[in-house]
């Protein structure tokens, strides 16, 4: 198999159609808060962080559980995808030309999810981290 083409990212099915290995999930993680990235739903994050205490904590803590529970969720699908994709690479032949199989859009997608779950997660950790005064007026 061949290096992957520096213009194909892990969130890409070519990456991994050219050799390009799973990352770990630490390493997702560390990609994802790197980036500076926020995630989907940061205006809602952004307006849960705008209510006054408690229900503003209430309101990030809640959403924090939701987003961790889908993160369980996506890790155990991605690991499935790394497993389903290793098989697929051990039955290809080495002189097949690359094609791109499902298996390889399932990966990307995964890691894309993985990616915006943690992008999220940090948000709200930085925000849940932080308790603003009881008697603040916005």
């Amino acid at each position: 198999m061949t290096a992957p083409s520096l213009s194909y990212t892990p969130g890409h099915p070519w990456y991994y159609v050219l050799g390009g290995e799973p990352l770990a999930l630490e390493e997702i993680k560390q990609r994802a808060i790197a980036s500076g990235y926020q995630g989907y739903c940061f205006d809602r994050i952004e307006k849960a962080d705008r209510l006054a205490e408690p229900k503003r904590s209430q309101v990030l803590r809640q959403m924090r559980a939701g987003f961790m529970e889908q993160l369980e969720k996506n890790t155990s699908q991605y690991q499935e995808c790394m497993a389903t994709l290793k098989v697929y690479h051990e039955n290809t032949r080495a002189h097949d030309q690359p094609a791109c199989a499902d298996v390889h859009t399932s990966i990307s997608l995964k890691y894309n999810h993985l990616y915006n779950d943690y992008a999220i997660l940090h948000q709200l950790e930085e925000r849940v981290s932080c308790q603003r005064d009881l008697f603040e007026r916005f």
